[in-house]
């Protein structure tokens, strides 16, 4: 067994969590340590730890990916500053500040529209049409209107193809309707056509 892989499936995890390979209370906290002196584990707070990547040297899950006004951050579409890092991942963590940021933990909707980009470090990132729709999406809960339309503003040539797929995947006609609404203001520069928002205006 080897335990930093077998914690790397857990994003947040206390001694009591270590001791399930262990059965030992005093073994698993000294294999906590050792973790922690080859920096594979840092602490968070009291009895509370997570994993180091060893290719970012980041707290890292398996399964998440930064989306929301995060991913508008990594693309450099908003000149703000946040101090908020929103991680999407199939396994729920609560929220918690490391390093200065307080990570904010979202249900991952599937890998649709999640990409790896070259030089991003090996961090997962929601593409820039999934990075749209989910902030419209979202909007009441964490960007706010205000936000999204300054984001809007700053993007260009958004792939109708992936755009669509992602919308059809949800599947709210709410949200069609809102999206139609929100990129039509924008629609030259963001390069979508008169048959994408026909196509949105029926469903």
């Amino acid at each position: 067994m080897n335990l930093y892989f077998e914690l790397l499936k857990t994003p947040i995890f206390k001694v009591e969590d270590v001791n399930k390979f262990y059965n030992n209370v005093d073994s698993a906290r000294s294999a906590i340590k050792r973790l922690m002196k080859e920096n594979m584990v840092v602490r968070i707070r009291n009895n509370m730890y997570t994993c180091i990547s060893g290719e970012t040297r980041q707290p890292i899950t398996p399964t998440s990916y930064i989306s929301h006004h995060t991913a508008m951050e990594y693309y450099g579409i908003t000149n703000q500053v946040f101090y908020e890092v929103y991680v999407s991942s199939e396994t729920s963590f609560r929220e918690f500040e490391f390093d200065g940021y307080i990570y904010r933990y979202i249900e991952s909707k599937g890998d649709e529209g999640v990409d790896k980009p070259a030089f991003s470090g090996g961090i997962r990132v929601t593409s820039p049409e999934r990075t749209m729709i989910d902030s419209i999406k979202d909007m009441d809960k964490i960007s706010g209107m205000e936000e999204v339309i300054q984001d809007i503003s700053c993007m260009k040539n958004l792939q109708e193809k992936r755009l669509l797929s992602y919308l059809e995947r949800i599947g709210n006609q709410f949200l069609y309707q809102k999206t139609g609404f929100l990129l039509s203001k924008q629609k030259e520069q963001l390069g979508l056509s008169d048959i994408f928002f026909n196509y949105i205006i029926i469903n």
